[in-house]
């Protein structure tokens, strides 16, 4: 038996928000640091442009990922038999999301905008560039697939008290 307080759902709710709003703040925060770089990029070399969106590009997948995040915990939320433990394990699945989401939004950003300036001087660079930046999204991925654990774990709790 499992204890089903009023103000469980508040908990799940506070999932869905933190996975949405970090991730995408963190895809916000990506977009805009390596857009500054391509503005930069496209003032000397104006046909390396679409070559240098992949830091943009992939700051928009972090996004992505909170949003899948939110709609399955959101999938999840009951009015009725929703218990603390699973309020629990879905803010814990948005946190996890959304604070990785942030993370590697923020690197995204960092490495696009310095190596994008780079690329300007030496198109070796490229292949870096992309190297990192794939690291850096692992990151959002990682939280992605600990949220999706986490959200099968909180169902199946069975009555409540």
């Amino acid at each position: 038996m499992s204890y089903c307080p009023p103000y469980a759902p508040f908990f799940g709710f506070a999932g869905v928000s933190s996975a949405m709003v970090f991730s995408t703040v963190g895809a916000a925060y990506g977009t805009s640091k390596a857009g500054i770089g391509i503005a930069g990029l496209g003032t000397f070399k104006p046909e390396l442009i679409m070559k240098s969106l992949i830091p943009v590009v992939m700051s928009g997948i972090i996004a992505v990922y909170g949003l899948v995040v939110s709609v399955l915990i959101a999938g999840g939320l009951t009015p009725q038999g929703y218990s603390l433990f699973a309020g629990f394990v879905h803010l814990g699945a948005g946190l996890s999301c959304g604070f990785t989401g942030l993370a590697a939004g923020y690197a995204i950003g960092i490495v696009g905008d310095s190596c994008v300036r780079a690329y300007v001087h030496e198109s070796k660079v490229f292949v870096t560039m992309v190297l990192i930046l794939i690291f850096a999204e692992v990151l959002g991925l990682y939280g992605l697939i600990v949220a999706l654990l986490m959200n099968t774990r909180a169902t199946g709790e069975g009555p409540c008290l």
